[in-house]
């Protein structure tokens, strides 16, 4: 996902800089808007799968601390890790989308100068 979203981003601003007719922009504008579309859902759903390791994380920790079965260390240093990498890819998602709508306003201006 982090590299189709980083050359679909490439893509489109080279087709910004390249586009000179409204139709062309306006074309750009509804893919770009599907796009956004599409990414927010993904980000929905990122978010939600990243709180429920947070809250499974939570839940471990408190079971150690209650149990102290040292085999729950192992359940969560995993979880500890699996967590570190969905809130990376959940910020990079988060970041993207954001950088999508800075592009978005870029294609109305482009419009209205047009």
């Amino acid at each position: 996902m982090t590299e189709y979203l980083k050359n679909y981003m490439r893509m489109t601003e080279e087709r910004l800089k390249n586009c000179n007719t409204i139709a062309g922009l306006e074309k750009l504008l509804a893919e770009h808007k599907d796009k956004i579309a599409f990414m927010q859902h993904e980000r929905i759903v990122h978010f939600l799968v990243t709180m429920m390791f947070a809250l499974v994380l939570t839940i471990l920790i408190c079971a150690f601390l209650f149990c102290e079965k040292f085999a729950l260390l192992l359940l969560i240093t995993i979880i500890i890790v699996l967590l570190g990498f969905y809130i990376k890819h959940y910020y990079f998602l988060e970041n993207t989308v954001q950088e999508m709508y800075k592009v978005y306003d870029e294609i109305l201006e482009k419009i209205k100068v047009g």
